[in-house]
């Protein structure tokens, strides 16, 4: 790729434009299902294609090339442990999850699996990951062992702390299967106080939404887990963003 996926997401926040990148977790979504669905995500042309799951019965790599094979949007690692990790992708969102106190997943996934990124060549791009809540447990907290934050002083100073630290990207999530996504409050407190690209996804179901999200200060939204049970949903949802970018850039 002659533009990295990190300069391609700050370059769109430099002029305002907002990205999309669809989910695709390869524990639910496989063989000839992941193609029909690759078919689909090459129909609707979101930015980007993140790939991760909480499972390992499927693996993240097997995945990634049958991506590759079948399409030319740009797949992003987004997993959660070590073991997941492909030097197939185009770059990876190296998470550290920053809500939560737990040290393997703030430094020691990462230490595992070091000499593999390193010497892969892969594009590394540290981010910060923040989980946001609203009482009702996620997959995300159970495997990770942390709680999620709900107060939104705490989350802003989380997201701070976090770009202080160099994160080059803020991800807020919901959650996988969250009942409701990030608050539109929230978005917009945390965008207001970093300048640093801003990610949001868990629980947007709707375009409605994702619009919501879009005008709280989201410059990339991400959509995962309804999109397994409704795929079709996927061209709405894109062009969603496409039509806010066409009404709101000059």
């Amino acid at each position: 790729m002659s533009d990295t996926v990190l300069n391609h997401i700050q370059n769109a926040r430099s002029v305002g434009k907002k990205l999309f990148a669809v989910l695709i977790d390869p524990e639910k979504c496989n063989g000839d299902s992941l193609l029909n669905f690759i078919s689909l995500v090459n129909k609707a042309k979101p930015d980007f294609i993140f790939v991760g799951g909480s499972q390992l019965r499927h693996s993240i790599d097997e995945a990634v090339i049958v991506i590759k094979e079948h399409s030319s949007i740009p797949v992003v690692l987004f997993i959660g442990n070590a073991v997941q990790f492909s030097p197939n992708a185009d770059a990876m969102l190296v998470l550290s999850l920053i809500s939560g106190r737990n040290p393997d997943f703030l430094i020691g996934q990462h230490v595992e699996c070091a000499i593999e990124i390193k010497k892969s060549g892969i594009e590394a791009i540290p981010t910060g990951y923040v989980l946001v809540g609203r009482g009702q447990r996620t997959a995300v907290e159970t495997v990770s062992g942390t709680d999620a934050l709900s107060d939104t002083e705490t989350i802003v100073r989380t997201a701070i702390a976090g770009e202080l630290l160099g994160q080059r990207l803020i991800y807020l999530e919901a959650g996988s299967g969250a009942q409701s996504p990030v608050s539109d409050g929230i978005i917009a407190a945390v965008r207001d106080s970093v300048a640093t690209p801003l990610i949001v996804g868990g629980g947007i179901r709707s375009t409605g939404m994702i619009e919501k999200a879009l005008v709280a200060g989201a410059d990339l939204i991400v959509v995962g887990n309804h999109l397994e049970n409704t795929p079709l949903d996927i061209i709405p949802f894109v062009e969603t963003v496409r039509r806010y970018n066409t009404a709101n850039l000059s």
